[in-house]
């Protein structure tokens, strides 16, 4: 399968700025240079090694903190680019019907291994325009209330629905509250547990507060390996518990927001290998690794009758969580 989207300049987190300089002179040569010439050959197998060697002491240990980083990370692949590569004949849908378009959310029509599916997911952007565009994939409630119109369509019609989550949250600025934020969350939430066709999550990147549950509430819930869920972000918790927020990294150790963490919880089901590095390293791998759980989880589900379905969510999500009473 080939690649599909643009090529964009890559941006280094500071854990990874060791990286930056070999990188940089590695990609100098191939472009510039012929890889015939024994001189520049032996300074390219020398840059990697080195390469490798500053990979493993960089990502070998990832803290929770490292994690919630990777998973905001500008290069890493969006909803977008999932479409674009795992899907053909996307066609999208825009507008809730009732006030305007939210570029942070998109939704449509497409086909998956011939199957035809409804996708929806959060979209943050690539670059300084598209970010303000997207309101880097905060949603406004027109976007959650367009994600229902697409979901409702797709019951109706009998598609299966495949939900893509990458958002800090959902749009806290006072419009957005004055057209019902909270109402077109939990809306969005009640909806998504009376759908009767397949429902699938996928945490590509981060998942932060209730604007993430809105269009969340799937049969089977996969998360990327670096990526983040969490009711609050590691900064958000710092700020309300110590009011400090450079104690993120101890709140995102005590958030336990990584995919390890919530699978251990039972809150996902299925953690989705990452290349070494995480997602924004290698796309192609990412894609290719998430491609067969999504078909698998597909044919897993699409014999169950409606109720089936509705039952397995309503259960799954009473599950979750310790709690005792006293």
């Amino acid at each position: 399968m080939k690649l599909k989207g643009k090529e964009r300049m890559r941006y280094y987190l500071d854990f990874e700025k060791r990286l930056e300089p070999y990188e940089r002179r590695l990609n100098e040569i191939k472009k510039f240079y012929s890889l015939d010439d024994p001189r520049y050959n032996k300074e390219v197998q020398s840059i990697k090694r080195k390469i490798a060697k500053i990979e493993k002491e960089i990502y070998g240990e990832l803290s929770n903190w490292q994690r919630s980083q990777l998973s905001r990370h500008l290069n890493r692949p969006h909803t977008l680019d999932y479409i674009e590569n795992l899907f053909t004949d996307f066609v999208e849908f825009k507008g809730d019907r009732k006030f305007k378009d939210d570029p942070a959310v998109v939704a449509g029509f497409a086909s998956f291994e011939g199957k035809s599916v409804a996708v929806v997911g959060h979209q943050k952007g690539k670059d300084v325009r598209e970010m303000a565009y997207r309101n880097f994939g905060m949603s406004h409630p027109e976007g959650y209330r367009k994600a229902v119109r697409i979901m409702d369509l797709a019951n109706r019609w009998g598609k299966p629905i495949i939900t893509f989550i990458d958002t800090p949250g959902a749009f806290p600025g006072i419009g957005a509250e004055e057209r019902g934020q909270a109402e077109a969350i939990a809306s969005s939430i009640e909806f998504m547990f009376t759908l009767t066709v397949p429902v699938i999550t996928v945490v590509i990147g981060e998942g932060g507060s209730g604007g993430v549950l809105a269009i969340g509430v799937g049969n089977v819930i996969l998360m990327l390996e670096n990526a983040t869920y969490s009711v609050i972000s590691p900064e958000g918790c710092a700020a309300i518990l110590w009011r400090d927020g450079s104690k993120a990294p101890l709140a995102a150790k005590a958030l336990k927001p990584t995919a390890h963490d919530l699978y251990l919880l039972k809150v996902i089901d299925e953690v989705i290998k990452e290349p070494f590095g995480g997602a924004h390293r290698n796309w192609q791998e990412t894609f290719n690794n998430l491609k067969p759980v999504l078909l698998k989880c597909l044919k897993n589900l699409e014999n169950k009758s409606g109720d089936e379905l509705r039952l397995m969510r309503y259960e799954k999500f009473r599950r979750m969580g310790v709690f005792e009473e006293r």
